[in-house]
């Protein structure tokens, strides 16, 4: 044989080793039941739409509100409030020390809202209306459990704000804290709603169904409005949390959980509440499973008071009470709530878990005054 034909031959064996390893590497795509990888990207097309586009808007985005026509409308009703107060240094030197808050008129004689903090242990209060003029204030009446207060200046016929309904107001609803920001003058700023019926424990004292809001509210505030956007109060400001890395979370005392109080203050100069006349603590889950409790939910005794209503209703420590006249008590927040609704005199039917039974009583409120 040649050399020309050898090297034919060489070549054509080498293209036809080519083509054997081409169509052995290609089979398994020829068979896709021999790879799971061609399985699963099989199976994976199923579920494809080639036409597939996003959905169309049917509504455009909601605009923010307005806030000029109800900061305009508000504006004259919240007052600043400058307390003097005496106090003492170290060497037992006197000195008078100046302190701001807000307050809210709340009729054309004079009668303005705000918190017990910002009044307490005043000497000397005074108040600047919107329009610049400065009254002396006194003292109507003030109360440390709620933190509200009322005092009156010697004025008439001035504008006061509306007070609104509490119960109505959304989480998520825009909401302007207005007040004298930082002793600066009054000052407006927004937010929403973030929370509502909050309790918050300050110092010795809890504050209940309160409004949590993100509108910036710094010292100053307090007892000033926190209003909605039609201008109506839904709250006073009083309580803000200051911590590392904590933003907005400040509260107010909701209208509802104010009015009432204030109300008293005024025709009374002090708060009168039904009391029960026990200590209690709230059940929770966690604690139901851990001490083998029957509920999971309620306002657990832990002290009943001596001769106090109560007492004469047979209610022991360690019951958990879970209704309270016509009211579900989940948590302590709950029954204050409930006691603080009813009437002094009035006689309540409670129904409490004792050990693995649920037993009925009533019990006959009596007043206990705020001091």
């Amino acid at each position: 044989m040649s050399k020309k034909y050898i090297l034919v031959v060489v070549i054509l064996l080498a293209l036809a080793l080519s083509a054997g390893i081409w169509a052995l590497s290609r089979s398994p795509a020829s068979n896709p039941t021999q790879s799971g990888n061609s399985t699963q990207s099989s199976n994976s097309t199923q579920y494809t739409d080639s036409n597939w586009t996003f959905p169309l808007e049917n509504e455009p985005a909601t605009p923010l509100p307005d806030f000029l026509p109800v900061v305009a409308k508000v504006m004259p009703s919240v007052v600043s409030v400058t307390t003097e107060i005496i106090t003492s240094d170290f060497f037992g030197h006197q000195y008078t020390e100046t302190a701001a808050g807000s307050g809210i008129i709340i009729d054309d004689k004079g009668y303005i809202a705000t918190n017990n903090h910002v009044v307490e242990d005043a000497q000397s209060i005074y108040v600047e209306l919107a329009d610049g003029r400065t009254f002396h204030a006194n003292i109507v009446g003030a109360d440390n459990l709620s933190d509200l207060a009322v005092i009156k200046i010697d004025a008439a016929n001035l504008t006061y704000i509306y007070w609104g309904n509490s119960s109505l107001s959304s989480v998520g609803e825009w909401v302007l804290a207005i007040g004298n920001a930082l002793g600066e003058g009054i000052t407006a700023s927004e937010g929403i709603v973030s929370r509502l019926n909050v309790s918050v424990s300050v110092e010795e004292n809890t504050l209940y169904g309160l409004v949590q809001t993100t509108a910036a509210i710094n010292p100053g505030n307090s007892g000033g409005p926190l209003v909605n956007m039609a201008g109506d109060v839904i709250g006073i400001t009083s309580v803000k949390i200051v911590a590392s890395g904590v933003e907005g979370m400040g509260y107010a005392i909701s209208s509802n959980e104010a009015k009432p109080i204030i109300e008293d203050l005024i025709r009374y100069g002090h708060v009168t509440y039904p009391w029960l006349g026990v200590s209690v603590s709230t059940v929770t889950p966690l604690l139901a499973t851990s001490e083998n409790l029957s509920v999971d939910k309620g306002a657990r005794i832990v002290e009943v008071v001596a001769d106090g209503p109560a007492d004469a209703a047979g209610l022991r420590e360690g019951d958990i009470i879970i209704r309270f006249g016509d009211r579900e008590i989940s948590d302590v927040a709950d029954l204050v709530q409930a006691i603080r609704s009813s009437e002094i005199g009035e006689e309540v039917e409670i129904v409490f878990v004792r050990g693995e039974d649920t037993k009925t009583t009533s019990a006959r409120l009596v007043e206990r005054t705020s001091s």
